[in-house]
């Protein structure tokens, strides 16, 4: 049996099948994420969802889904389903006999004596998406029929019939040319083999989309439809569907086609899987970033340093490393890196990612990165970074004189934790965070040891006592004798007794300010309350704020968002500690009890990739963004550290 194919008892399942996700990308933005049997159960879902210039980058859907219909000398036989208010229909599934996700989605139909093959690929570092069909059994010849769904809209958006968008069209080689919107690019729809164009405009209405109300959402959209294809084909026929906002040459469809799934890595594995999700991860369009997560999340700074080294370092490609580095530093405002929104709409409220870039520079130099090439090419930054920091910076953000930083200001959630429900957050942490010190001290005796080896004479002379200063303050502010762990923050009031995992990175960063006995009293009460083979809990279950389930409306889930639940990314700076405290012989089975865990999430919610978060409650159920690059990465370096010690 291949790693990642569904059967038709499987597909057949809508409870089964759509709560399982496929998603493809062209490495630029772009992306194609839709269910198993193609149903669209998210406002996000589509067959060519796009990133505009025009619109500051954000992205869009352009062709939502593509109906199929066999017609024989019986009736029509519709492959398509789409969910309404109470009902599915056309109810295509019902065709559907299997399903292979490598190397490419593949589906076959089945329609009496007719089998149909549908492969679907994205194409690399263009906007277009392909689809190619197989016609691999028919006693007749037939015609089929292909009706497009259009939106023209914001992934955060629905759309509603209206008077408004323009359903002329424009005849091209095989194909029509639409443009709903002023502002919007062409929507180019062609064939590889010749067609007829049968054009008769009309609105669907009411779409539901199960995981947006789910979600608290408003879930019903209304989509354009503006005509449909119409050829006649037989068994043997080959021919290939393209989407586009640019038109191509219908005779180079096939050959583009193969070229394309010859590009595409191997899916047989864990590791393969792991693979592939950490490449759809990294976008090259005029500058190398990385994306948070599929399908709402953009670039986010934070999130970019903590994934950098489990998607390019760990895979050995320090190439692409370096690359997202030079992207972030030239967006760098007084020393402190963006963390989402884009050009006019960045903003800088994350305390945590200027910190966080030194540990990518350590794990490079851990890597055999010349350290001559950190220092001369990145030691300026760092210098930048730590000087604004000591000095102080947007948010309150600046180093006491006790060594230690103090961030925060009243509404503004600066660290990791930073859910914000009306203006207020709901893990308020501002003062000394403890994760925030920890990266801070990791930061600077970094800087320090490697201005002393090229003998920076004036950096060390004013920063050399300051890690012995923070780490003097670090324990007399955080250590909790009684409870034996770190306070999750201190502030005004003193110390927060909250039972956290953020406390974590005072142990695993390469700089530590803890006892070896200390940390082991840590590491013991994280295991106890807060480890899962899913994650780290955010909050400890004996807290009495603590939230198990993930679920519901946008604030229910803000709520429950860093009060309890499961955090993937979390894990591996759980094993870098755990290692350090008991060793490989007690580390090593336990990572790959972890890792067992995650093989068997390929076959679900997102399809070969690790989910955002996880509910805090057994059985610890995939929530959130389908596919997060800090999940993927974080899972990698446990791979990877299990493969080096096992070796």
């Amino acid at each position: 049996m291949e790693y990642l194919t569904f059967d038709k008892e499987s597909l057949v399942n809508l409870e089964y099948s759509l709560n399982r996700e496929i998603l493809s990308t062209n490495r630029a933005g772009g992306y194609l994420n839709t269910t198993l049997p193609l149903c669209n159960t998210r406002k996000y879902h589509g067959l060519l969802v796009l990133p505009l210039k025009q619109f500051n980058e954000e992205n869009f859907v352009l062709l939502s889904d593509l109906d199929e219909t066999i017609v024989t000398e019986e009736r029509n036989f519709n492959l398509g389903l789409h969910k309404y208010p109470m009902i599915y229909s056309p109810r295509g599934h019902k065709y559907l006999i299997d399903f292979k996700y490598a190397p490419v989605p593949t589906l076959w139909y089945r329609v009496g004596n007719i089998v149909v093959k549908k492969e679907l690929i994205f194409v690399h570092n263009q906007e277009r998406l392909l689809i190619r069909y197989t016609i691999e059994k028919s006693p007749n010849s037939f015609e089929m029929r292909f009706q497009p769904f259009l939106a023209f809209r914001n992934t955060h958006d629905l759309t509603k019939a209206n008077m408004t968008a323009d359903t002329r069209f424009e005849q091209i080689e095989r194909g029509v040319s639409f443009c709903l919107y002023e502002g919007f690019p062409r929507l180019n729809l062609q064939l590889s083999t010749d067609n007829e164009w049968i054009s008769c405009p009309d609105w669907y209405y009411n779409f539901e989309y199960k995981e947006e109300i789910d979600r608290g959402y408003a879930g019903h959209e209304d989509l354009l439809v503006p005509g449909f294809f119409e050829l006649t084909v037989s068994q043997g026929d080959v021919f290939v569907f393209s989407a586009s906002t640019a038109v191509h040459k219908s005779r180079s469809f096939t050959r583009k086609f193969n070229s394309e799934l010859k590009k595409r890595p191997p899916k047989n594995t864990f590791e393969d899987c792991l693979r592939n999700a950490a490449s759809q991860f990294v976008v090259q369009n005029g500058k190398t970033q990385i994306i948070a997560g599929f399908p709402w999340f953009g670039r986010w700074g934070r999130d970019t340093f903590i994934a950098l080294p489990g998607l390019t370092i760990s895979l050995g490609d320090t190439k692409t490393c370096l690359a997202v580095l030079d992207s972030m530093v030239k967006e760098m405002d007084n020393g402190i890196f963006p963390n989402t929104g884009k050009n006019n709409e960045t903003l800088y409220n994350s305390v945590d990612a200027p910190l966080w870039f030194f540990w990518v520079l350590q794990r490079l130099i851990e890597a055999d990165i010349d350290e001559n090439l950190i220092w001369d090419k990145y030691g300026p930054v760092m210098k930048e970074i730590l000087t604004n920091f000591r000095e102080g910076s947007i948010y309150s953000i600046s180093m006491h004189e006790n060594g230690l930083i103090w961030q925060g200001e009243k509404g503004m959630a600066l660290t990791w934790m930073d859910a914000v429900i009306e203006g207020n957050p709901v893990t308020p942490r501002t003062g000394y965070a403890v994760e925030i010190c920890a990266l801070w001290y990791n930061a600077v005796s970094f800087a320090v040891d490697l201005a002393g080896k090229f003998e920076d004479r004036e950096f060390l002379k004013e920063w050399q006592s300051i890690p012995a200063l923070t780490k003097d303050s670090f324990l007399k502010k955080f250590w909790m004798e009684d409870l034996s762990y770190l306070a999750d923050f201190v502030d005004e009031k003193g110390q927060n007794e909250d039972m956290r995992p953020n406390q974590i990175f005072a142990i695993s960063l390469p700089y530590s300010m803890v006892s070896l006995e200390l940390q082991r009293r840590i590491i013991d009460r994280i295991r106890i309350e807060l480890f899962t083979e899913k994650g780290l809990r955010t909050l400890s279950p004996k807290s009495t704020h603590y939230k198990g389930r993930y679920e519901g409306s946008q604030i229910l889930r803000d709520k429950a968002y860093h009060q309890g639940t499961v955090w993937p990314w979390l894990l591996g700076h759980f094993f870098t500690s755990y290692i350090k405290v008991h060793g490989k012989d007690a580390t090593i089975p336990l990572a790959e009890e972890v890792l067992e865990s995650f093989q068997e999430d390929m076959l679900s919610y997102g399809i070969a990739s690790i989910a955002e978060v996880y509910d805090g409650d057994p059985p610890h159920r995939p929530k959130g963004a389908i596919s997060q690059a800090w999940s993927v990465a974080e899972v990698i370096r446990i791979l990877k550290f299990v493969q080096k010690h096992n070796s």
